[in-house]
């Protein structure tokens, strides 16, 4: 541990407890954007008080050992292990909300969620002192965080003024999920990571089904029993799928030679104009040894809110159209259907990334 994170734990005090703001029923993703705005209760504007300093928090984390986000009693939970990490740090209990809610092996790039943090001085007892810096905070809670199984980092903070709500003020949000296509089985180092589809995907095909979902629409046909939202209509203003590289990713031998070739200013007298490009599409016998690539394919879901497995239920669709099982035409019927009970299969948890959350930072 530094000097300086060593001097920050020596001045803090274990004598006081905040008061924990009360819970609140509904999650982000029930609720529409008026009710974001409208619905922050009073009580959670708790650094209102003095000496109290709010910050915001961006962190990652693989969801495959936690019972979701949100603290739940008996179960691992992010926000429980974040808490305990705070606690450590500061000698007293805190309250976390998170920007959005994971459920139990999704897994999240950039999730948001905000703290308050009373600094006490340990050799006064009573004395409120300035608030830790931003960079404190993360430096320290990540060294609590690493003694705790080391699936969860802070990647940002930033201090915030005392009425910056993580969920009430986001903007929009984005999805990740990730699909890997071939017959191989799943290497070991994807485990937990990506939804295996034997099938080769159509990639054109989940394009095209993507445009008949963009937009605005009523989405009862993509909402999981449970979801509290007083609305099923939400604007989807982004749906795709690209293919990328499967990761992790090392280069084969012809990738290093062309690699080679390109560094070469000669090598372009004998390279021939038709070779073609390295490629990251899988089904590529490699050698013995060398186990063959999947394709990886990447459907990106961006909205201000969304409806309870509203992505999931979405991949799942697609997944459908990429295979054949379904066609393009087949994706408005389910749409205008509006019942959950005519869309294909959820997508597994596991495929689902929450990449990025949107603000309109002070």
């Amino acid at each position: 541990m530094t000097e300086n994170l060593k001097h920050s734990l020596d001045t803090i005090s274990s004598s006081h407890s905040p008061h924990r703001p009360l819970k609140i029923s509904k999650t982000t993703d029930d609720l529409s954007d008026d009710e974001q705005q409208q619905q922050q209760p009073e009580s959670e504007s708790m650094s209102q008080r003095p000496g109290i300093q709010r910050y915001l928090l961006a962190i990652e984390y693989i969801g495959t050992r936690f019972s979701g986000s949100q603290q739940q009693s008996n179960c691992r939970t992010v926000v429980g292990v974040l808490e305990e990490a705070f606690q450590n740090f500061i000698g007293q209990p805190v309250s976390i909300f998170c920007s959005s809610r994971t459920d139990a092996g999704v897994h999240a790039l950039s999730n948001v969620c905000h703290v308050d943090v009373e600094r006490i001085s340990k050799r006064k007892p009573g004395e409120v002192l300035e608030p830790h810096e931003p960079a404190v905070v993360k430096r320290a809670v990540n060294h609590f965080l690493q003694k705790n199984e080391g699936d969860v980092m802070v990647i940002d903070v930033q201090s915030v003024p005392a009425n910056f709500h993580a969920r009430y003020k986001a903007q929009e949000r984005t999805y990740f999920y990730r699909l890997l296509s071939g017959a191989e089985p799943l290497s070991t180092f994807e485990k937990d990571r990506a939804w295996h589809v034997p099938e080769e995907l159509n990639l054109r095909a989940l394009q095209e089904a993507c445009k008949v979902l963009v937009g605005h629409h009523d989405f009862s046909s993509f909402r999981a029993a449970g979801c509290q939202a007083k609305s099923p209509i939400r604007t989807l203003d982004e749906l795709n799928v690209s293919e990328v590289v499967s990761t992790p990713c090392f280069p084969s031998i012809m990738e290093r030679k062309q690699n080679n070739l390109e560094e070469d200013p000669h090598a372009g007298m004998n390279k021939s104009e038709t070779d073609p490009p390295p490629s990251f599409n899988g089904g590529v016998d490699l050698g013995f040894g060398l186990r063959k690539k999947h394709r990886c394919f990447v459907v990106t879901a961006r909205a201000r809110s969304f409806l309870y497995h509203q992505v999931r239920l979405l991949v799942g669709v697609l997944k459908a159209v990429g295979t054949g099982d379904l066609k393009v035409p087949d994706v408005e019927r389910i749409l205008n259907a509006k019942t959950v009970t005519a869309a294909s299969p959820m997508a597994p948890a596991c495929g689902l990334y929450l990449g990025r959350v949107k603000y309109d930072l002070p």
